[in-house]
């Protein structure tokens, strides 16, 4: 039986991952505070005996050794995710995102895990020419504190080969879209669908930039294809996680909202001040396991649509910061500690 930790696991796709694990009858431990406040996404999963909750911050030991009792196999997914949440806290970023990553990757040598996957992001390759696919051995140029943060944690795992007793694995994640107990409309397909829907005004910078994206309900069934995998196919690999399928445009994404919600009032403008631009070969995740997404883009709008259709969200457009990584609650532990979560 698997005994997982997900550290940041009450976040937007953590929470999406910790239902996933639930119904495949996994013991899940989440070790989250809460710094959106949002802990509204983790009360449908109170009373199931399989899930235990550690209200706790990374950084402080004595949290880890609470949320480290018993288990098998860890996955870290907490930090300070995206541009300008770690723009807005630069110090809060740099403690969570460089410091107390490495401290977690260190502390869970010689305690006899499987696994532990660190959840890094395929904004690391940061401005890729058009015609190129990067695979996980192109050259990381990363654009922002965040992407550095997450090409140097990067590093130190892969260091660790042969100098720690678990298997670590990387995955680098595409954008996230879909529905999840923690949503957000600060991610591109989610929010171009939601203000569409309800007839905001959008403008789209640099509509011809490339990104990959993947659906949280994906991530959540490659995590469990890592989890299950021999050490020897995945120690110390890292893998593009998503599939080619979902390589777009932000023009490319607006179509496919248009053809499923043709009343829209779209703009677009050049000189953006996101300077990235890549696509991503998930050949490597497709060919050594098996794995390509079940969801598109087109199926990510409509479920979108429906949702809000049926009056989801309807306070998502009034209550901006309940939706998004814009603002987080300060508050610091004894260790001068701060966690988040993906």
């Amino acid at each position: 039986m698997k005994n997982i930790l997900l550290i940041g696991g009450g976040g937007y796709v953590g929470s999406v991952v910790t239902s996933y694990f639930l119904n495949k009858n996994y013991n899940v431990s989440v070790l989250d505070n809460f710094i959106y406040n949002h802990q509204f996404a983790v009360q449908s999963f109170f009373g199931d005996p399989r899930y235990r909750i550690i209200y706790g911050d990374m950084s402080n030991v004595n949290d880890l050794k609470r949320a480290s009792k018993d288990i098998t196999d860890v996955i870290l997914m907490a930090g300070l995710v995206g541009d300008p949440i770690t723009k807005a806290y630069p110090e809060e970023s740099e403690t969570i995102n460089n410091i107390a990553i490495k401290r977690c990757i260190n502390y869970f040598n010689g305690l006899g895990i499987d696994k532990l996957v660190f959840i890094s992001t395929c904004s690391n390759y940061g401005l890729v020419n058009e015609d190129i696919l990067a695979n996980e051995d192109f050259k990381l140029t990363p654009l922002s504190f965040y992407a550095k943060a997450k090409v140097d944690n990067e590093r130190h795992l892969l260091i660790q080969k042969g100098k720690v007793d678990y298997t670590g694995v990387i995955l680098r994640f595409a954008t996230a879209f879909g529905i999840s107990p923690r949503m957000r409309f600060d991610l591109s397909v989610n929010e171009f669908t939601r203000d569409v829907f309800f007839g905001k005004e959008l403008v789209i910078f640099d509509e011809n930039t490339w990104r990959p994206y993947c659906h949280v309900k994906d991530f959540a069934r490659l995590l469990d294809v890592i989890l299950n995998a021999s050490d020897q196919l995945v120690n110390f690999e890292v893998f593009n996680a998503g599939g080619d399928v979902n390589n777009y445009t932000k023009k490319m994404i607006l179509e496919e909202i248009i053809r499923q919600c043709p009343s829209s009032k779209v703009k677009f403008s050049t000189n953006g001040n996101d300077m990235r631009n890549y696509r991503v070969s998930f050949n490597k995740v497709k060919s050594l396991l098996g794995f390509e997404p079940l969801f598109t883009i087109k199926d990510g709008v409509a479920e979108l649509l429906n949702a809000f259709g049926i009056g989801l969200f309807s306070d998502s457009v009034q209550y901006v910061e309940k939706y998004g990584n814009y603002k987080i609650r300060q508050k610091k532990s004894q260790t001068n500690g701060f966690s988040a979560n993906y």
